[in-house]
C-alpha cells in the first residue's frame, strides 16, 4: 500500500503557511490538474488529492486537529473526541482502554503508563492504528450536498452591458422533501454576455451536507441597432452622399449617450470609424472594448429636377468613375 502524502506536501506549502498562501497554492494546482483541462491519466487523482488537502487546511479547526493528530483526526474512532476508547483490536475483538485512567496520576508521584507519555504510546500504537484509520478515512465519503439548480433569465441588451438587479421567485424542496418558495434579489454584474452563467452559492437544492448552488444562465435580447462582438459594439451609421464626399460632423449613438464624430472627406461606404473605450466593460481589470461606427452611404430617395440637374452638372464637371480602381478595370 502506498504511503499517504502529507497535506502540506501536497499543496507544496510550509506548515506555518497563511490561509491566503494555502488558497493560492490550491488554486494553482486546481487549474493545473482539473480533469476538464488536464487529460493526463493521473490528473483526476491529483486534483482530488489537492482538494482533500485544501478542505482540511483551509478550515482552522480541521487544520488544528490535523496538525496535532494527522489524518487519524478525521477517523470516527480517533481524534480529540475519540480518545475515550480504542477499538477494535488486531484480533477483531473490542478492546477498551480508559485513557483518563492510564494517563492519570497513580498517587506515586509519577504519571503515565509504564513511564510512557501520551505521544510515546500513540507512537507505539500508531503503526497499526494509523494504517487502519487511513483505510477507514479513504472509505469515508463526504455527506452529499443538495443538487445545483439552473435558472434561465432574460436581460435587455443595455441591462446586460450596464448591470442590473432582478428579483427571482424560486420553488424547491427542503432537506425533508417539502416544497418551499423563496424570493432572491440578484445583482447582475456589468458586461454579462449571452449564455454566461452566474453562480449563487448555497441557493440551490437543500441536502444533508448543505445546499447546492443556483446557476443563472443569462440570455440577452437583440438591440434595434447595436450589435455586440466580444467586448466591442458595432452600429450602422447612415451618411448622406454630400456628407461622405465633403466630410462633416455627425452625431453617433453610444451605450453611454450621443457623441459627435468627424467624417473625413471622401469617406466610402463600409468604413469603420473607431471610438476607443466606448464598448463593453468586462469584469475584473480588463480594458473596456471599443465602439465601431460602420458608414453606410444612403443616397436620397427622391431628387428634385433642380437637384438632378446639379448632380448631372457635378458628374460632367468632376467626371467621377466609381469603378476606376476596380480589379477588372
Amino acid at each position: 500500500m502506498s504511503k499517504q502524502r502529507d497535506f502540506y506536501d501536497i499543496l507544496d506549502v510550509k506548515r506555518n503557511a497563511s490561509a491566503d498562501q494555502i488558497k493560492s497554492a490550491y488554486r494553482k494546482l486546481a487549474r493545473k490538474y482539473h480533469p476538464d483541462v488536464n487529460k493526463a491519466p493521473d490528473a483526476a487523482e491529483k486534483f482530488r488529492e489537492a482538494t482533500e488537502a485544501y478542505d482540511v487546511l483551509s478550515d482552522p479547526e480541521k487544520r488544528k486537529q490535523y496538525d496535532q493528530f494527522g489524518r487519524a483526526a478525521f477517523d470516527r474512532g480517533a481524534g480529540p473526541a475519540g480518545w475515550g476508547g480504542f477499538h477494535p483490536g488486531a484480533g477483531g475483538q473490542n478492546v477498551h482502554f480508559d485513557f483518563s485512567d492510564i494517563f492519570g496520576d497513580r498517587g506515586g508521584g509519577s504519571s503515565g503508563f509504564m513511564g510512557m507519555g501520551l505521544e510515546e504510546i500513540l507512537e507505539a500504537l500508531g503503526g497499526q492504528a494509523r494504517r487502519k484509520g487511513a483505510r477507514r478515512a479513504r472509505a469515508h465519503q463526504p455527506v452529499a450536498k443538495g443538487e445545483d439548480i439552473e435558472h434561465h433569465i432574460e436581460l435587455d441588451f443595455l441591462q446586460a452591458l450596464h448591470g442590473t438587479s432582478t428579483t427571482l421567485k424560486m420553488t424547491g424542496r427542503d432537506a425533508s422533501g417539502k416544497t418551499s418558495e423563496q424570493t432572491i434579489t440578484v445583482k447582475i454584474p456589468p458586461g454579462v454576455g449571452e449564455g454566461q452563467k452566474i453562480r449563487l452559492r448555497g441557493k440551490g437544492q437543500e441536502g444533508p451536507g448543505g445546499s447546492g448552488d443556483l446557476l443563472l444562465i443569462c440570455h440577452v435580447k437583440d438591440h434595434p441597432y447595436y450589435q455586440r462582438v466580444g467586448n466591442d459594439i458595432y452600429v450602422q451609421l447612415p451618411v448622406g452622399v454630400v456628407e461622405a464626399t465633403l466630410g462633416g460632423s455627425i452625431d453617433v449613438p453610444t451605450i453611454d449617450g450621443m457623441t459627435t464624430i468627424r467624417i473625413p472627406p471622401g469617406t466610402p461606404s463600409g468604413r469603420r470609424i473607431r471610438l476607443r473605450g466606448k464598448g463593453v466593460k468586462p469584469a475584473g481589470d480588463k480594458p473596456r472594448g471599443d465602439l465601431y461606427a460602420v458608414v453606410k452611404i444612403v443616397p436620397p430617395k427622391n431628387v428634385s429636377e433642380k437637384g438632378a440637374a446639379l448632380l448631372e452638372k457635378f458628374r460632367d464637371l468632376e467626371g467621377p468613375n466609381a469603378r476606376a480602381e476596380a480589379p477588372w478595370s
